[in-house]
């Protein structure tokens, strides 16, 4: 059958499902994405939008513009949530309109926040993995400034309390820190720096686990020195709107609660009828096959290689997404397919102004890949994540508002305001 007549259904937008739907359109396939967003967000910024340093449209982008890019036909948006998939009839159940028909069906539906299902953890804090929680945060802790020059109070402290020392936790911190220990004095002269309170907590021994010993100690002494109070070894057992609960028994009094700790599978996919593994990700055999099907497959952060899982990052994302095109094609024509194979290309993670750490993969012979800390490190990684930006407007805004905020810092703190919003604890005061 000519691959014109042959239809790839794709759900998710992110960057697993947008690679997928570009390889499969080049490939002559038609393409229908489904995504219950009418827009795809560059997840790996979303901190800068919880922070101030970007406005949400910098770091989103319209997925029917990503469809009008390609030849009329050959891929097509459809904005809906999918409820259910019928794999004996080929079709996908979505909560708009009717269902679609498929010949091959791509799952990229990207994962969500994972509380561990510790108490309290879901209903009091807040996480930065769409782009309206990160809104959401950004308003709370500016709204909790603004609170603090009102009150006054030399005790008051505005504590925010960030969970999970991976690379989010890390640039959320790290960017916190400094506004708390430059922008302060300057922005909210009101406010001593004692008054605001950032406190990083991580389960496991060191920071960026991932990363070679020497960047995970740097990283660890840069943000302490930048004033965020770093505890590892350290686990919550609870999380109330007004407090947190360690497994120790010590309790810390918190005005808002940012859960970086890990990712999960949204809760919808365990209505799909895939195998499921770990943290309710994707069975899929090496050429990303869901386990038990031939034409059905799953890409990104929701899929998962049992004996070989892959770090939820962008990279193996994208590379997935552009290798489920060779499988599906391959398998039309009648040849074996290939088992995905990853092509570490490093990992790098902000900590904050001209602060940074990068790791290149291990070398060919074996030995350690090449380091990089500090202002070089944080050069690269402002080009790499500007030049993965969808649009060029979108890499020219992102560009504009990162560099006059670094050229006016620390007046540019609080240069992108939002609504005055307030706090898991101040609401939960109010309901008392």
């Amino acid at each position: 059958m000519p691959h014109r007549d042959q239809h790839v259904v794709v759900v998710g937008g992110g960057f697993a499902g947008l690679n997928a739907s570009t390889q499969l359109a080049k490939a002559g396939f038609r393409v229908t994405l489904i995504d219950r967003h009418p827009y795809t967000t560059f997840q790996p910024l979303l901190y800068q939008v919880a922070t101030g340093g970007l406005n949400p449209g910098d770091i989103t982008y319209s997925l029917r513009r990503f469809a009008s890019n390609h030849a009329v036909g050959r891929v097509s948006f459809r904005r809906a949530t999918v409820n259910a998939i019928d794999t004996e009839n080929q079709q996908v159940v979505v909560s708009r309109g009717e269902p679609i028909a498929y010949d091959h069906l791509v799952l990229s539906p990207g994962v969500g926040v994972n509380f561990f299902g510790i108490e309290g953890a879901s209903e009091n804090a807040r996480s930065i993995y769409t782009r309206g929680e990160a809104i959401e945060v950004r308003d709370i802790i500016y709204s909790g400034l603004e609170q603090l020059t009102a009150e006054r109070d030399p005790d008051r402290r505005f504590t925010v309390v960030v969970v999970g020392g991976g690379p989010t936790g890390v640039e959320m911190a790290g960017t916190l820190a400094e506004m708390k220990s430059e922008a302060l004095p300057v922005v909210y002269p009101e406010i001593h720096i004692d008054n605001f309170r950032v406190v990083l907590v991580e389960m496991g021994p060191a920071l960026l686990a991932p990363f070679e010993p020497g960047l995970r100690d740097y990283t660890l002494a840069e943000l302490r020195k930048r004033g965020v109070d770093v505890r590892l070894n350290t686990t919550i057992s609870k999380v109330a709107y007004n407090q947190v609960t360690f497994a120790n028994g010590g309790t810390l009094d918190v005005d808002v609660v940012v859960w970086a700790a890990g990712v999960g599978a949204h809760s919808v996919v365990n209505g799909w009828g895939m195998p499921q593994g770990r943290g309710g990700r994707i069975l899929v055999d090496r050429d990303l096959t869901v386990k038990g099907f031939t034409n059905v497959y799953a890409i990104g952060d929701a899929a998962v290689i049992e004996d070989d899982p892959l770090p939820q990052l962008a990279q193996p994302a994208i590379q997935e997404g552009a290798h489920v095109a060779q499988t599906i094609l391959a398998r039309i024509e009648g040849r074996a397919t290939r088992p995905f194979e990853y092509t570490d290309k490093g990992t790098m993670a902000t900590i904050g102004r001209l602060d940074a750490v990068l790791q290149f993969p291990n070398r060919k012979d074996g030995k350690p890949g090449y380091t990089l800390r500090s202002g070089p490190a944080w050069v690269l990684w402002v080009a790499v994540h500007l030049r993965s930006l969808l649009g060029g407007r979108n890499r020219l805004q992102a560009m504009i508002n990162m560099g006059v905020r670094f050229v006016t810092w620390p007046k540019s703190a609080t240069g992108i305001m939002g609504d005055i919003t307030a706090s898991p604890a101040e609401l939960g005061r109010e309901n008392e």
